[in-house]
Order: C-alpha cells, then sequence, then structure tokens
C-alpha cells in the first residue's frame, strides 16, 4: 500500500532545528531572497527602485544611490518596524505552517518565547498576508457554494423550565456569522463572512464565471442560483453525493475551520473571524505542499504585502 504523502520525508522538507542551526545570518539570506526574487536576493529600493545601493552591513541596512533614503529587507512590508530578529519570525512562519489545524496565540508565544499579545498580532499579520493571495481571485469550472454558522453560542439556561429554543433567530446571540465557502475543485477556495447564507448568491454572481457549474444543497436562497449559472442541488436528507452532484470539498473545508476554531482558539470574535476562515482555505488549498515550500510560499506573500494598516500600532491604539 501506497504511503500518504503527508505521512512521507517529502512532506518534511524544513525543520524548526534546522532553521535555529543555520542562525541568524541564514534566516537573513532567506529573507533577502524572498522580498527581492527577480535580482537574486540583491537589494532594491521600495522607495524609487533603484537597483544600486550601499550596504550598511553592520545595522542590515541599505542606502539608495539614487534617492539616498535607507531601507531595510522589511520595510514596506507587512514586518515594517519589526523587532523580533529574522530566526524567529522565520520560525513562527514555519510553525504556523506545520499547524494544519491552526495554532493559538498563547502556544505560539511558549514556543517564541515572546509575550502572547506579540504572537497574536504576528500571527493574525501572516494571515493577512495569506488571504492576500486570492483576494482579487475569480473561479470557474465546477464550484462548490455552501455557508457554515460559527460563534454566538448562548449557553442554556440552568432550569429546563427556563430554557428557550435557540434555533430560533431572536434567541440568539448578536455575535452568530456564517462563513459562505465559495471552492473550485481543484481550485482555490473563497471565503466571506457574513450575517446570512443568503448573501452568497450574489458572492457567486460577482466571482464565478458565467460558463461554470455550480454545486449548492437545497437551501431555498441559492434558488436564485439556477437563473445565471448551470447549477446543480443535492438533499442531504437523502445523500451526500450522488453521480458526482455534492458540497463534499466545501464541507471538507468547514471540518478544518471548525476543528481550528474549536480545538485551538475556542472562542473567535466575529471581528476577526474573517481572518481564521481565510487561514483555513489556505491551508486546505495547499495542504499538498511540503512544510518547507508552504513556509517560503507564506513568507514571500508577507514580503510582498504592504504594511498593515490593521496591526501596525494595533496595542497602542487599542489600549
Amino acid at each position: 500500500m501506497a504511503q500518504h504523502f503527508l505521512l512521507s520525508a517529502k512532506a518534511r522538507t524544513l525543520s524548526l532545528r534546522s532553521i535555529f542551526a543555520g542562525g541568524e545570518e541564514k534566516a537573513y539570506a532567506t529573507f533577502r531572497q524572498l522580498r527581492w526574487p527577480e535580482t537574486d536576493g540583491e537589494a532594491v529600493c521600495p522607495h524609487c527602485g533603484c537597483l544600486d545601493s550601499y550596504e550598511i552591513s553592520t545595522r542590515r541596512k541599505f542606502k539608495c544611490v539614487a534617492c539616498h533614503r535607507q531601507y531595510s529587507v522589511t520595510s514596506g512590508t507587512i514586518f515594517a518596524s519589526r523587532k523580533m530578529s529574522f530566526t524567529d519570525l522565520l520560525a513562527a512562519i514555519c510553525i504556523v505552517m506545520n499547524a494544519a489545524k491552526g495554532i493559538s496565540a498563547l502556544q505560539l508565544s511558549r514556543d517564541l518565547d515572546c509575550q502572547a499579545k506579540t504572537a497574536f498580532v504576528l500571527a493574525h499579520k501572516i494571515r493577512e498576508a495569506l488571504a492576500a493571495e486570492t483576494a482579487e481571485a475569480n473561479l470557474s469550472g465546477d464550484v462548490e457554494v455552501d455557508g457554515a454558522y460559527f460563534g454566538g453560542h448562548v449557553r442554556p439556561e440552568n432550569r429546563k423550565e427556563d430554557r428557550k429554543d435557540r434555533r430560533l433567530s431572536e434567541n440568539r446571540d448578536a455575535d452568530r456569522r456564517v462563513v459562505i465557502v465559495v471552492r473550485e475543485r481543484k481550485g482555490r477556495t473563497l471565503t466571506f463572512v457574513r450575517k446570512s447564507e443568503a448573501e452568497g448568491v450574489p458572492i457567486v454572481s460577482e466571482r464565478v464565471g458565467r460558463l461554470s457549474r455550480v454545486f449548492a444543497d437545497e437551501g431555498s436562497h441559492w434558488d436564485r442560483l439556477h437563473a445565471g449559472f448551470d447549477t446543480y442541488r443535492i438533499n442531504h436528507s437523502e445523500a451526500y453525493s450522488i453521480d458526482g452532484i455534492s458540497t463534499n470539498q466545501a464541507e471538507s473545508y468547514f471540518s478544518r475551520l471548525r476543528r481550528m476554531v474549536r480545538g485551538q482558539h475556542h472562542f473567535v470574535s466575529p471581528k476577526y473571524l474573517s481572518a481564521y476562515a481565510a487561514h483555513a482555505a489556505w491551508l486546505e488549498d495547499h495542504r499538498r505542499l511540503d512544510n518547507g515550500a508552504a513556509t517560503h510560499r507564506a513568507l514571500g506573500l508577507a514580503l510582498a504585502h504592504p504594511v498593515s494598516s490593521t496591526w501596525k500600532g494595533y496595542w497602542q491604539r487599542a489600549q
């Protein structure tokens, strides 16, 4: 019997031991290579695009020959104004990539020996960079759409006679949100957080090509998809799949996201639910990558992402 790829040695191409054994110089070289891949790691001024610069090796900075401004390998990226070492940043991304069901900020802070709030912001910066990869993506071919509710748990009253029917909308918590997933079979996964599953209809109309085949369940709000798409429906009370008609790929994604929320984070605020949803989607889409390739891809996305307006100075604003 053939061994599953994720259980083989080919899936393990990067370890924390090798990152820390390589030291700061090797981690810095990796950052340079992924920040400026077109020039094989040679510095390019982020301000004017000049290829000539003076290297200030003692500070790991550069001074542009043309505009005379100083910059570093993380200037203008989501890691701008960093205080952590390159080794710790690379290790943090490796840890996040290795966690198939996500990782809590508390656990990440213990692994990196930093404050929990530092790990919290760092993890969200990584999630923001991952989400940017599909921010403008459109889907085609066979596409599945589905929704699942998260958050807003209402605990039942202690006494049976005081309990209410929590299925009714008036008895639900205001924090309840639905994650809508639009997933291309053998392709990418797009996620959106809304208040109702019916809001997924205009999303499909905007992000899915008109020649696509769309698969959905029997929810009545999906009836409108028939007007613009070749739509197929599956009644889950009868079967999960009939003649290739299913939403199993969407359900596979929700399985990962539920385990991420319940098993790692336990509680996710609706304010940040979209970040966790996008993180789970990225892990699902790249589950066949070895962990070294996934780490380098994530680092490349982070170094290509501009400074975060959400997370830069987050604790200074929030407190």
